[in-house]
């Protein structure tokens, strides 16, 4: 195990001050299991201490290998798992068996209660469909109608909120969503806690519930309606909710359509890497959402980056020297698409330089934060 990283006198202290009133931290559902009112405060003091590393369908797929029990792309490369596993579950509302990444959902519950047993963190991330331009579930389930990207109208938003003439078929969809999130128990029957985020990256305008898709009340409206169905009238009290933006300039454009803290757990931000000003742009926007976050007490995260194209010492040279100035819960990267003509082209899942951020003291693995017990289990 690597240690942990303390950057300086003011990091010592922020984590001594922290941690003396982190155990009266609660997430916003106020009947939260045990366990994910454990995981809550273990992920605010790990913050303090490191980052996570986090990797989208690592334990699903690779560039060359397709669903083997125990794999994992991060695990061939560095010889540990990520501390963080995402997840996606978009096709589930349409009752599909496959996920939108034509994953069997039963797999995926399979990896999810797999991580858990290993000590892991679990978020989960859902595409869903355009429900105002598929016709019928049945058409749906083929794969017809529009996808998350489909953004040909305004009125998406408004046809799921109660009143709009698709909120029965959205009800239907959060059903499915429950039903699943019902079913990720332990051995012992105990509810699995993670991360959801959904209706991501708003800021922008490419998915149906983006920014210019519909209005801020709306997407908070549409907010507090899904975690209402889960956890008032589904009764599912083991969930963090993550709020979520693509890159945006200021705490005011990030803050815009936010539907309250009381629904809210976390304060994520995703930014890839476009071009030269990406590390001025990512420093500026880690500042004010760690600040904000902290201010809410909330946790915070990079839920999604990657390198731009060509990139070989991203890592080293971009990435680290702006999470080193913050306290970010983890940093995910998205998924290595599993295909054929990969199978003798790739020399390995990561660039060498991410060596480099996997021997970083800062960076947390899966065999930095399991002896932390972060979901406060008993021990057999």
């Amino acid at each position: 195990m690597r240690p942990l990283f303390i950057t300086s006198i003011f990091f010592t202290a922020l984590f001594l001050i922290t941690g003396s009133s982190v155990e009266r931290l609660r997430p916003a559902d106020r009947k939260a299991t045990r366990e994910t009112v454990n995981l809550f405060r273990a992920l605010y003091r790990l913050q303090q201490r490191g980052v996570m590393y986090g990797h989208q369908d690592d334990l699903m797929y690779g560039y060359t290998w397709w669903y083997e029990k125990g794999r994992s792309d991060t695990r061939d490369f560095t010889g540990d798992y990520p501390a963080v596993a995402g997840f996606e579950l978009g096709h589930l509302e349409l009752g599909d068996e496959r996920s939108i990444d034509s994953v069997l959902f039963d797999h995926i519950a399979e990896q999810i209660k797999e991580h858990y047993r290993r000590g892991g963190v679990i978020t989960i991330s859902w595409h869903a469909k355009n429900p105002l331009t598929i016709q019928d579930l049945a058409s749906a389930s083929r794969r017809q109608g529009g996808t998350a990207w489909d953004v040909s109208s305004k009125e998406v938003v408004s046809s799921i909120l109660p009143g709009g003439r698709n909120h029965e078929l959205f009800n239907t969809w959060l059903e499915r969503l429950a039903s699943f999130f019902m079913k990720l128990k332990d051995d012992d029957g105990t509810p699995i806690p993670f991360i959801f985020r959904p209706y991501h990256e708003h800021s922008g305008s490419f998915f149906w519930w983006g920014t210019g898709l519909c209005s801020d009340e709306e997407y908070s409206a549409l907010w507090r309606y899904t975690v209402s169905f889960l956890r008032d009238k589904k009764k599912i009290h083991n969930i963090l909710y993550a709020y979520n933006t693509d890159r945006v300039t200021s705490l005011e454009q990030y803050m815009k359509g936010y539907p309250g803290d009381d629904v809210i757990d976390m304060l994520s931000l995703d930014m890839y890497d476009r071009g030269p000003q990406f590390g001025p742009e990512l420093d500026n926007a880690l500042g004010f959402v760690t600040s904000e976050a902290a201010r809410r007490k909330k946790l915070s995260a990079l839920s999604e980056t990657g390198p731009r194209r060509g990139m070989t010492d991203w890592w080293s040279s971009v990435l680290m020297p702006v999470l080193t100035k913050y306290n970010v819960s983890y940093v995910l990267t998205w998924r290595h698409p599993y295909s054929r003509r990969f199978a003798t082209s790739i020399k390995g899942p990561f660039p060498e330089d991410f060596l480099n951020f996997f021997k970083w003291q800062k960076s947390l693995f899966l065999s930095d934060i399991k002896d932390e017990n972060i979901y406060g289990k008993k021990k057999r």
